[in-house]
């Protein structure tokens, strides 16, 4: 299962400056991270969706106080910063992370964070070769990752089976799915491009929306509303929690829920708890098929191996039968940006001027101020082609 890299660019981290932001959790730190900024994070194995986040704020450098790749998986997400040209310094330690202060000036020097002339880290600046050696190494013991991903699909089975096989211990909610299409969005892979291109079905079809976490932000950001946010909710605003959506908290399977406190600090009164062992989009798609929608489109979901994997979580298993119990119901969105995108031929535009045109001569025709414009319009002719044809005389 070769990953290969798009193209080179290796970074020149030397002399790179700027704030330093400081986030154990990269998808808080992408909240408040600035274009010029260095973000100082500790994020093992970093993934795609992470990186995405991070090339999209546009950080100087990127310092990592755990080991961007450590050798488990192939994982996606230093080749994604290197091609972007953002320095990455790896294995810095995590001292880091209480050496520095947030919104400190801090400089790259090689694999050295400064903070003034103090040296307040070092750690190792990975290039494109650095990191195709890594992942070369982690292609190798891909197959034990296979085997305690099956593993801990059999442990989730055996945990959830009535939940998965009968529907016990879903909670009762105020939203009607019954016979309707639900659009589940996650703040996943390519979720942007699909919800733009997906625009029409929602459009003509008004399907049930259900933001997981930050995917109800994601929805609130190209003008939707979502109808349920699912969630811990550690990562979604405050007013996405306040825009009138039912909401659904995802606790822990002995009930505990730290998200409930949250919600309820926030004025809302009706949340609803659903204590279970999967991931969020898990129990938004089991909340969707056992309350009859027709069809469940998944907009930046989890679908292969790698991305399974790449999540970095033993629970992803769950997401795996997830989509087998929802089996035919489900329509994965994703990458649908790149197999079609919307285009006009340019035939069609052509005509659509042409007729625009024809109707405006129409209409002027049948006003005063049109008839004498086409009189004189008639006659500035006459005059052009007698000029024309004396000139040929």
């Amino acid at each position: 299962m070769r990953i290969p890299l798009r193209r080179r660019v290796s970074p020149e981290p030397a002399g790179v400056g700027g704030p330093v932001r400081v986030d154990a959790r990269t998808k808080n730190l992408t909240k408040r991270l600035r274009p010029g900024d260095i973000a100082v994070i500790n994020h093992r194995d970093i993934d795609q969706v992470s990186a995405d986040a991070l090339v999209a704020c546009r950080p100087s450098a990127v310092v990592n106080a755990a080991e961007s790749i450590s050798g488990r998986y192939p994982n996606l997400g230093p080749a994604i910063l290197v091609e972007a040209g953002i320095p990455l310094i790896d294995q810095v330690g995590e001292d880091v992370m209480d050496a520095v202060s947030d919104g400190e000036s801090g400089r790259i020097n090689g694999g050295d964070l400064l903070v003034g002339d103090t040296v307040v880290g070092s750690g190792i600046a990975l290039d494109h070769d650095a990191i195709e050696t890594a992942l070369e190494e982690a292609r190798a013991g891909l197959s034990e990752q296979m085997e305690a991903f099956a593993a801990n699909t059999m442990e989730y089975l055996r945990e959830e089976r009535d939940l998965l096989l009968d529907g016990v211990g879903l909670p009762d909610i105020r939203t009607v799915m019954e016979g309707r299409p639900v659009l589940v969005v996650v703040r996943g892979y390519h979720y942007k491009d699909d919800l733009q291109i997906l625009r029409p079905f929602i459009r003509d079809f008004k399907p049930v929306l259900i933001g997981v976490d930050g995917g109800a932000d994601a929805l609130v950001e190209v003008g939707l509303k979502p109808t349920m946010i699912v969630g811990d909710m550690d990562s979604v605003s405050d007013s996405t929690l306040r825009c009138g959506a039912e909401v659904v908290v995802h606790a822990y399977r002995d009930g505990r829920a730290p998200g409930l406190e949250r919600v309820e600090q926030l004025g809302i009164k009706d949340a609803v708890v659903f204590p279970a062992t999967g991931t969020s989009e898990d129990i938004a798609m089991l909340l969707a098929d056992d309350k009859g929608a027709d069809v469940i489109v998944a907009v930046g979901t989890h679908a292969t191996l790698v991305e399974f994997l790449d999540k970095g979580r033993a629970g992803m298993a769950s997401t795996f039968l997830t989509r087998l119990r929802v089996g035919s119901k489900l329509v994965d969105a994703k990458g649908v940006s790149r197999l079609y995108r919307t285009s006009v031929p340019t035939w069609m535009l052509v005509m659509l001027v042409i007729s625009g045109f024809l109707a405006l001569l129409v209409a002027l025709a049948t006003t005063p101020a049109g008839d004498t414009m086409f009189q004189l319009l008639g006659t500035r002719w006459d005059e052009f082609w007698s000029w024309l044809t004396g000139a040929f005389e």
